[in-house]
């Protein structure tokens, strides 16, 4: 239990030394999809009878929380090959399980601060939606997914810019694909299928219902927490095979 605090007491500690920049930062990419999208393309538009700004704040939601926990993986990659961090995680007496959850704690606290950012944003714009348990439990798991695959992420791939093709071909597409701007259910059926098997499809689904005050889709929360479980496995066998 020691080794997993002084792991996420050290990404605590990162995080605190730059969190005005990281909020700053964390603010740009919600702010210009509510204006572009909500405000400007959406404003008359209803999903579902719903005003489009409604549907998109979840949606927003669940991509920037996707990025951020993803994001951990960079973090680490400095951490290895530039500061040589992880060569002092081996070496101390930290259990593998232990630096994994730490690093994935990480990347979901990052998470949740895009998230408040977010909430923010739309309380200044007026829109009022949900904020229960079962919101927050969505944006938890998707942090956790993502985090536990930008962990498997940063000990399997040992090149930036392999990283960077990880991030312009798999999570980009997710963030615009995972029924985070439009409803997958528009879509073609051959399209439609594929779609649904993106676990942020799942995440768009239960934080948006939570935020709805609609009834909870149990399957998807099941789906996200299934990928939590697999992700973490991922991650801890990445880290036990990962040699520097």
């Amino acid at each position: 239990m020691r080794g997993f605090l002084a792991v996420y007491l050290r990404e605590l500690l990162i995080i605190w030394h730059r969190l005005p920049r990281m909020l700053l930062s964390f603010s740009v990419s919600p702010t210009l999809y509510l204006i572009a999208f909500g405000f400007g393309l959406g404003k008359h538009l209803t999903v579902g009878g719903r005003p489009y700004l409604e549907f998109l704040v979840p949606g927003v939601v669940a991509a920037s929380s996707m990025m951020q926990g993803f994001g951990i993986n960079v973090e680490i990659n400095v951490a290895r090959f530039y500061l040589r961090i992880f060569e002092e995680f081996q070496a101390a007496p930290i259990a593998n399980w232990a630096y994994v959850l730490g690093e994935i704690l990480g990347g979901v606290t990052r998470a949740f601060l895009s998230t408040f950012v977010i909430l923010a944003i739309t309380m200044l714009a007026g829109i009022h939606l949900h904020f229960g348990p079962w919101f927050f439990l969505g944006v938890f798991l998707n942090a956790f997914v993502f985090a536990s695959l930008g962990v498997t992420s940063a000990m399997v791939i040992r090149s930036h810019a392999d990283q960077a093709l990880v991030t312009n071909f798999i999570i980009t597409p997710m963030v615009f694909l995972g029924g985070t701007f439009f409803p997958v259910e528009g879509l073609p059926e051959w399209a439609r299928l594929p779609l649904k098997l993106l676990p942020v499809t799942h995440a768009s689904h239960l934080i948006r219902s939570a935020a709805y005050g609609d009834p909870v889709p149990y399957f998807s929360a099941g789906v996200l927490f299934f990928l939590s479980l697999l992700g973490f496995l991922l991650a801890y066998h990445s880290v036990d095979r990962a040699r520097d």
